[in-house]
């Protein structure tokens, strides 16, 4: 039978090139209105890989949570964002690579090979980073470093969800849900919310060009 779940192809074939340290970095949060967009780079211990590790998407909230905790007591880990406003003046994609940069620069040791989730190496990672398409699916160690980066990130918006009530941030964690969406018509725009993507530049600046 196919095995459809992560495994460690990708890190042993790194371990056959000489490279010992191998990191895997995902990132979460480039289609939401509001909210940082989040990152982790994890670095797996061979001897103590936790079980049922995958795609944070295949997973249910709970069994995330636990993972979360069992990656950060067995793994090196390093969780990284880029703010709202970076990612206005940036744009998402250059804002979510900054975010892994981040997450790569402040793990506790710096890798020998960066396993990165999609088919583009962040600018500062060339060199010494390969980039594996649906890698969260594919890689052990970027499975891990989605878990990290979700849970991370549904956290942060759980808390903004509170300091913010109506938007439905802590169940939609930013996504354009209809809830989210008849809030921002009701509610208006929060200084969370991302100013440079299409609803909300076009809440903000549709009503301005016309004459009154």
């Amino acid at each position: 039978m196919h095995k459809l779940s992560a495994d460690d192809s990708f890190e042993t074939a790194a371990r056959t090139r000489g490279l010992t340290l191998i990191a895997g970095v995902d990132e979460v949060g480039r289609g939401p209105l509001a909210g940082p967009v989040t990152a982790a780079a994890v670095i797996l211990d061979p001897a103590r890989i936790p079980p049922g590790l995958a795609d944070s998407k295949a997973l249910t909230a709970a069994k995330r949570e636990a993972l979360y905790d069992i990656i950060l007591a067995t793994a090196q880990t390093c969780i990284a964002h880029a703010s709202v406003a970076e990612i206005d003046s940036l744009n998402i994609l250059r804002a979510s690579h900054l975010a892994m940069e981040r997450a790569v620069a402040g793990l506790p040791v710096a890798p020998d090979h960066v396993l990165i989730d999609g088919n583009l190496i962040p600018a500062g990672l060339k060199g010494r980073a390969e980039a594996i398409v649906k890698g969260d699916a594919k890689s052990l160690s970027i499975a891990a470093a989605s878990i990290i980066a979700k849970v991370a990130r549904d956290r942060i918006m759980v808390d903004l969800a509170q300091q913010h009530p109506g938007y439905g941030w802590e169940s939609n964690a930013g996504y354009p849900t209809k809830q989210h969406q008849a809030a921002l018509l009701n509610l208006g725009v929060t200084a969370w919310h991302r100013r440079s993507f299409k609803p909300i530049h076009n809440m903000l600046y549709q009503d301005k060009s016309v004459t009154p």
